[in-house]
């Protein structure tokens, strides 16, 4: 079975998205797990947007690169670029992707404005979640 690692600065919005997406469009085909540079906990507005598509992410946790220290992983994404330039060695033969995501944390402007910009990163991290799945474990 396939081992993938998620990697963004704070493990609180992208990386954990995609952790929930690869994770239910590899349907047990994959280990997919998610981690951060640092860890910000998980952001609330992440849960509810995922929510809003009927993924379940609020019992995932927020949890440092560090915890995977000497593990090996087929894949790992970096979904933004302080992850993809910080990525720490992992042995084995990683094969790796990046793919910078907009911080939908960062969002600015009412509630409206934050929710969409919420909902249109997660719809991004969707489509690119389809397709790594797609590309990557069609023969497992």
């Amino acid at each position: 079975m396939k081992r993938i690692l998620v990697l963004c600065t704070g493990n609180s919005c992208r990386s954990q998205i995609a952790e929930a997406y690869l994770r239910e469009f590899a349907q047990g085909r994959a280990e997919v797990y998610s981690a951060g540079i640092e860890t910000h906990g998980l952001n609330p507005r992440a849960v509810k947007t995922m929510a809003e598509d009927r993924v379940d992410i609020s019992k995932q946790t927020s949890t440092n690169v560090n915890a995977y220290d000497g593990e090996s992983f087929d894949f790992i994404i970096t979904v933004c670029d302080h992850a993809n330039e910080n990525c720490p060695y992992f042995p084995g033969k990683s094969f790796r992707v990046h793919h910078n995501f907009p911080d939908p944390a960062k969002a600015i402007g009412t509630e409206e404005d934050i929710r969409l910009q919420f909902n249109a990163v997660r719809d991004e991290i969707k489509v690119f979640c389809k397709a790594f799945v797609d590309q990557y474990l069609k023969d497992e």
